[in-house]
């Protein structure tokens, strides 16, 4: 069952876990649960993704009830009307703002615009020896992608060297296990 954390006549939104594909996806076959038709079958009801969030991500997923409002809100999506933010736990010291602004390559080999924004939340250093480090760096940061890319804010934060923590492949293995 998947975890509902909020649902109206017009809205479903879940949390949703790590692994769990939003919809079929050719990059993805070996997949045999998706969250629509988990979300789909658990309601009762037709669901529409408003959006997507990558398969090792976990977070707010939210769905519409019905086409129309599932059109209206990737309309928004669309006219950046709404925001999109995103925590995450990265290697290092980030700046306390920084947009990153770094174009990405799709599957095909087009390279597309990139931003996303971060912001510095906190700050940590704990006394674990991490390789020619006495201690270990991390940051708490809010990102917010402007543009839609695949993996855009994991690629991104790995651009600028603070991998996101317990990343793979764009993080830092020594730091997953720590």
């Amino acid at each position: 069952m998947l975890e509902i954390i909020y649902q109206d006549d017009y809205l479903v939104a879940i949390n949703k876990p790590h692994g769990l594909l939003v919809h079929q996806s050719p990059i993805a076959r070996d997949a045999s649960e998706f969250a629509i038709q988990l979300l789909r079958d658990q309601i009762d009801k037709k669901v529409y993704p408003v959006h997507r969030i990558d398969r090792k991500t976990s977070g707010i997923l939210l769905f519409a009830l019905d086409k129309e409002v599932n059109k209206n809100l990737t309309e928004q999506l669309t006219l950046k009307t709404v925001e999109k933010k995103y925590w995450a736990i990265v290697r290092g010291y980030t700046p306390d703002e920084q947009l990153i602004d770094y174009a990405l390559y799709k599957d095909n080999g087009t390279l597309q615009e990139a931003q996303t924004m971060i912001k510095t939340l906190a700050k940590v250093e704990i006394n674990i020896p991490s390789g020619k480090h006495n201690t270990s760096r991390y940051s708490f940061v809010e990102a917010s992608p402007l543009t839609g890319r695949m993996h855009q804010i994991r690629k991104h934060m790995a651009h600028i060297l603070h991998p996101i923590i317990g990343d793979r492949p764009h993080g830092c293995n020594k730091q997953n296990k720590i």
